[in-house]
């Protein structure tokens, strides 16, 4: 069937004019103007903190503003696109490749408009902030490791690919394989709303590698994300409710990577929250970076805790979202599929490699609709 390609960029360009009204692109470009002032201050860096959440929230309305102008520009060129193409003299091949790219283009800034459309949809207290990913193996022993593992894989994959920084910051590994638990920042515009969406228990089924009669196991990890703190949360810790515990750092198989006790790890004694950082050179710069997760997972907390008692104003006595929330099967079919809003595909290994877009808008689309 051919494709009405001015129907779809009429489409497109429409959902385009929806978001930048939405996104407010004149107060977003005036906001710019005041961030940009602020930081030209002389005395900005007396407060690295401060300077440091200014000079990211520049870059953050710069980048949306940049990535607005972008995408209104390539819809403008679409119709110069198809127009030339179908100009082409050569009827055959020079105009079947012209056709080709200006199709490629449409679909390419297509899929840029729905994925930009999706963060408007993102308008949580904390949606906007860095997240901090934590993964756990669960039930299945080695093999609840092992998936622990393939599933950090497939975040960190996933990151690299939407070019979201990212610092790890504890891995604890397991004795024969895998992962006990691993914990990392991701920095993003809107990355812990895009990722908060991931959280809960995540199911593998497969034909274990790790058993010599090939049987069929079930294993799970668990994955929670938090948002960053900033300085305006006031999240007040007690020295004296921290237990503070220093190891040496090891890597694969317990094997050193570091000679003194480096790694810190703290316990915040009243609600037994564990967190633990290696990555910093320095105890000091450890501990730190470990008080910064304490504080987010302590926000998070307080949150989930605001939350359950306006869902129990409510009368929602529904369980969480995020617990079973999806299924990974690579044996004896394959397919991945989302348990809350049912959205699947049969590629696998395109998963697992970090192509997990469809799902975390999926995911997006359904916790929007809950609300």
């Amino acid at each position: 069937m051919a494709r009405e390609y001015a129907l779809e960029i009429n489409e497109i360009s429409a959902t385009l004019t929806s978001i930048e009204k939405v996104l407010d692109l004149p107060k977003l470009e005036a906001e710019a103007v005041e961030l940009e002032a602020a930081a030209g201050v002389p005395d900005l860096w007396d407060d690295p903190e401060k300077a440091q959440a200014l000079t990211s929230k520049l870059s953050r309305t710069q980048g949306t503003i940049s990535k607005l102008k972008g995408l209104r520009s390539r819809v403008d060129d679409l119709p110069v696109l198809f127009e030339m193409a179908m100009e082409e003299e050569d009827k055959s091949a020079a105009q079947e490749a012209a056709l080709k790219d200006a199709e490629a283009e449409l679909d390419s800034t297509s899929k840029a408009i729905r994925e930009l459309e999706v963060t408007t949809l993102l308008s949580g207290e904390y949606d906007n902030r860095d997240a901090l990913i934590t993964i756990r193996s669960e039930a299945g022993g080695v093999e609840a490791a092992d998936w622990a593992q393939m599933l950090f894989r497939m975040y960190l994959r996933y990151c690299e690919r939407k070019e979201f920084k990212t610092d790890v910051l504890e891995t604890s590994y397991a004795e024969e394989a895998g992962i006990k638990s691993a914990t990392f920042r991701v920095s993003a515009p809107y990355a812990y709303g895009t990722l908060s969406v991931e959280q809960g228990t995540h199911r593998l089924v497969r034909i274990s590698p790790f058993d010599s009669q090939s049987r069929r196991h079930t294993s799970f990890a668990g994955v929670e994300v938090v948002p960053v703190v900033e300085q305006s949360d006031h999240i007040d810790i007690d020295e004296k409710e921290i237990r503070v515990d220093v190891y040496r750092s090891s890597g694969p198989g317990g094997q050193g990577v570091n000679t003194t006790d480096s790694a810190v790890r703290l316990t915040h004694i009243p609600t037994g929250i564990v967190v633990s950082c290696q990555n910093e050179r320095s105890q000091i710069q450890n501990k730190a970076t470990a008080m910064a997760v304490l504080q987010s997972k302590l926000l998070e907390r307080r949150r989930q805790e605001e939350q359950a008692k306006i869902n129990a104003l409510k009368g929602d006595n529904s369980g969480s979202w995020g617990n079973q929330m999806r299924s990974y099967v690579l044996a004896p079919y394959q397919m991945v599929k989302d348990l809350r809003n049912n959205h699947e595909t049969g590629n696998t290994a395109a998963v697992l490699d970090g192509e997990i877009d469809d799902f975390i808008e999926a995911g997006i689309r359904w916790r929007r609709s809950q609300s």
